[in-house]
């Protein structure tokens, strides 16, 4: 099979879907690799290394659409990108549907098939492809938390961790997932005060161990919550309904609650964002306020950091990548239940529940969407 992989155009997106190593695997297996022209350059990986690797390198986005068959990306389809692709192609890569009805509907219409890194599940349930990206996002969320507390940048002007004598900030970390215990982490590092909050008893359990007794631990409800947010200084949103769009765990109203210029950082925003105020923005243009708070709402926060995300987003898409690549998407989801979850649009029809239902479209069966399928 051509593999395909474009050059990411969303704004300040610095990442690319497959390294070196991603290309001389699929080589090593058979398969033809075609690699934009610059496409790695974001991620410090140029073109001569792909090159090396078997990789073909094409000189722009139109020759790799036209060319390969399965296209492996890192960042949603944007426009002009949807109109390139055809009832012929897979496309593989992070797609947050549930949050853009338009990208659901053009997707649609393209006809092609297209399996979401987000919504893919281990036999546990868990969501392998999205956890790399999730520990990166965790981790970037206090970093940029404790940089947008500072007074310059518009901040409340406290320093995360205090220091001797002066009491360190308040941190509320809401969801104890991938990407909370990431925060928390970072967060206890830099010796801030930390109350982690979950709906899930056992996984509060979990991180109270993971944590040492360095973090609370708390049970997410509207009241725990609220009577917390008046001493919160950074308060990190990570909630997580697999393919759904997030709830709202802090509304309009409950921002008075809190400190002004304190700092609320929206990791959910690519599932629409968990607090009612939140709004995506670029790493150009990180933050806002809202009455008196900023939201830093970055909706691609590990494009940040694209040596590390590159490298261990490939690490983790690379079986899948092989799979598909190898027997095709029929074949490849009859064998893997897990890869099945996946597709959320073949041949023209929405196949994951949660999106349809976010969307407004109508849903049909994988197998059945699959059946029509050219891929």
């Amino acid at each position: 099979m051509r593999v395909g992989v474009p050059t990411e155009i969303k704004t300040d997106e610095y990442r690319v879907a497959l390294t070196p190593a991603g290309v001389r695997e699929l080589a090593d297996a058979g398969h033809e690799v075609l690699v934009q022209s610059g496409a790695g350059e974001g991620s410090s990986i140029p073109d001569d290394a792909y090159a090396a690797q078997g990789a073909t390198i094409v000189p722009d986005a139109e020759s790799v659409f036209g060319e390969a068959t399965l296209i492996v990306k890192v960042k949603e389809p944007q426009p002009p990108e949807v109109e390139r692709l055809g009832p012929h192609h897979i496309l593989f890569t992070y797609l947050h549907l549930a949050a853009d009805a338009a990208l659901t509907r053009g997707l649609m219409a393209s006809g092609a098939t297209c399996i979401a890194y987000e919504t893919v599940e281990d036999a546990r349930g868990r969501l392998p492809l999205l956890a790399p990206m999730s520990e990166v996002a965790g981790k970037i969320a206090t970093q940029a938390g404790a940089f947008m507390l500072e007074k310059p940048l518009g901040g409340r002007g406290i320093l995360l961790g205090g220091v001797p004598g002066v009491a360190a900030a308040n941190v509320l970390v809401i969801g104890g997932g991938v990407v909370g215990m990431n925060a928390a982490f970072i967060a206890i590092g830099m010796e801030a005060t930390v109350y982690v909050y979950d709906r899930d008893i056992d996984r509060l359990r979990e991180l109270d161990v993971v944590f040492g007794g360095r973090a609370d631990t708390c049970f997410a409800t509207t009241l725990s919550i609220e009577e917390r947010l008046p001493d919160a200084d950074l308060v990190i949103g990570a909630v997580l309904v697999h393919g759904a769009r997030a709830p709202h765990v802090i509304a309009r109203e409950q921002l008075s609650l809190m400190k002004r210029h304190a700092v609320l950082v929206d990791v959910s925003i690519d599932q629409g964002g968990c607090f009612e105020t939140s709004r995506p923005t670029t790493h150009s243009d990180p933050t806002y306020q809202v009455d008196g708070i900023t939201h830093y709402c970055v909706a691609n926060m590990p494009g940040a950091v694209p040596i590390t995300s590159t490298y261990a987003l490939t690490n983790a898409t690379m079986p899948y990548v092989l799979l598909l690549a190898g027997v095709g998407v029929r074949r490849a989801v009859a064998g893997s239940r897990g890869l099945r979850l996946g597709v959320n649009i073949a041949a023209g029809e929405c196949t994951y529940g949660p999106v349809a239902e976010a969307t407004g479209v109508g849903h049909v069966d994988v197998d059945a969407a699959l059946a029509d399928a050219s891929g």
